[in-house]
C-alpha cells in the first residue's frame, strides 16, 4: 500500500526545558502512536537535541545549508512546520504545507523597536501565504493573526494544546524540597513572564515562592522586588527542574501563580489544573481563555 511521505519539523527542540521541547516531544510521540502505516514519517531535527524520538521514525538533520537549498525538496507529499521559528523555510519545500503558529508575543511584550515587530509579523505573513493551513494553539493567536495578517482568513484552524499525563513516583522528592508552604510557578525566568510581581504575594505570611525554569538576569529584578518585601529568603528560583520535580511541586503547592503578559496558550495552567490546584493568572493574551472559568485572576499588579 503506497504510504504518503509526511516531514515534520522539530528543529526547535535542541534546547531542554523549553516549551517548543514539551510541545515538539509530546506532539511527535502522538503522531508515532497513531500513525497506524497511514504515512511514511519522517521528522526534522537536530542532531544536538536530548530527544531524537528512537528508531522508529527516518530523520533529516537541521543543515544551515537548507536556509538555501533543501535536497529532499520534491520527497514529501505534505510538511508540516510545527512552530513559526522553522529552520527549514516553506519556500525550501515543494508540497502542500501546514504551519504552527503559537504566538505573535512580540507586539504584546513592548521589548522591541517598532520596525523589528513589523519585520517579525512580515516574515509570518510570507509563511502564511506559502501554506495550505495555519494551525493555531488558541483562539487568542487566531485573531491577533487576522489583526496583523488579514491574508490569513480562510486558512486558519485552531487545535488547543493537549498536557502529557504527569504523576508524582512514590518516595520522590525533589532537588530542592520547600521547608514551609509554598506558591509555585514554572516558565522561562524572563521579563515576559512577569515573575516579579510574585514577592508581594508573601507579605504578612510565611510561605515560599518556588520559581522553577531557565533563568536569564531578569532574575535580579525578582530578587530585588523581594528585597523590598523582606522575604528574598523564601523565595526560591530552582533553575530547571526534572518532569518528576515539576510534578511534585505541582502535587504539594498552596496554589499554582502564573502572572505571564504574553502567552500563546500557556500549557502549565493545565498542568497545574490536573492536580486539582488554585491557578491565578493574569488577563492577558490567552490565559483568561486556557483558565476560563475555573482560574482566578489578577485584575491588577499595582503593590
Amino acid at each position: 500500500m503506497h504510504q504518503p511521505k509526511l516531514l515534520a519539523t522539530f528543529d526547535s527542540m535542541k534546547y531542554p526545558h523549553s516549551g517548543f521541547f514539551y510541545f515538539g516531544k509530546s506532539l511527535g510521540d502522538a503522531i508515532i502512536a497513531q500513525n497506524a502505516n497511514r504515512f511514511d514519517l519522517t521528522y526534522y531535527v537536530s542532531k544536538r537535541a536530548a530527544y531524537q524520538f528512537g528508531d522508529i521514525v527516518n530523520k533529516e538533520y537541521l543543515s544551515v545549508a537548507h536556509k538555501l537549498f533543501f535536497p529532499n525538496c520534491n520527497k514529501y507529499s505534505l510538511v508540516h512546520f510545527t512552530d513559526q521559528y522553522c529552520r527549514l523555510r516553506p519556500k525550501r519545500v515543494n508540497s502542500k504545507r501546514i504551519l504552527t503558529i503559537h504566538d505573535i508575543n512580540p507586539v504584546h511584550e513592548n521589548r522591541k523597536p517598532a520596525h523589528k515587530i513589523q519585520a517579525h509579523i512580515n516574515k509570518l505573513k510570507n509563511y502564511i501565504l506559502l501554506c495550505d493551513k495555519v494551525v493555531t494553539i488558541s483562539n487568542f493567536v487566531a485573531k491577533d493573526i487576522l489583526n496583523y495578517i488579514p491574508e490569513a482568513e480562510g486558512k486558519i484552524e485552531v487545535i488547543y494544546n493537549g498536557a502529557d499525563h504527569l504523576h508524582v513516583k512514590s518516595g520522590h522528592l525533589p532537588v530542592y524540597k520547600p521547608l514551609r508552604p509554598f506558591l509555585f510557578t514554572i516558565g522561562l525566568v524572563a521579563a515576559k513572564k512577569n515573575f516579579h510581581v510574585l514577592p508581594a504575594l508573601l507579605l504578612h505570611n510565611d510561605m515560599q515562592l518556588i520559581i522553577a525554569g531557565i533563568e536569564t538576569p531578569y532574575k535580579t529584578n525578582i530578587m530585588n522586588e523581594a528585597a523590598k518585601f523582606g522575604c528574598q529568603d523564601r523565595v526560591i528560583i530552582t533553575g530547571p527542574v526534572s518532569d518528576d520535580d515539576k510534578a511534585w511541586y505541582y502535587q504539594n503547592c498552596e496554589a499554582f501563580v502564573f502572572p505571564s503578559i504574553a502567552e500563546g496558550f500557556g500549557l502549565p495552567v493545565i498542568e497545574a489544573m490536573h492536580f486539582g490546584k488554585p491557578v491565578f493568572l493574569s488577563t492577558h493574551t490567552s490565559l483568561p481563555e486556557v483558565g476560563g472559568n475555573a482560574a482566578y485572576y489578577f485584575n491588577s499588579f499595582d503593590a
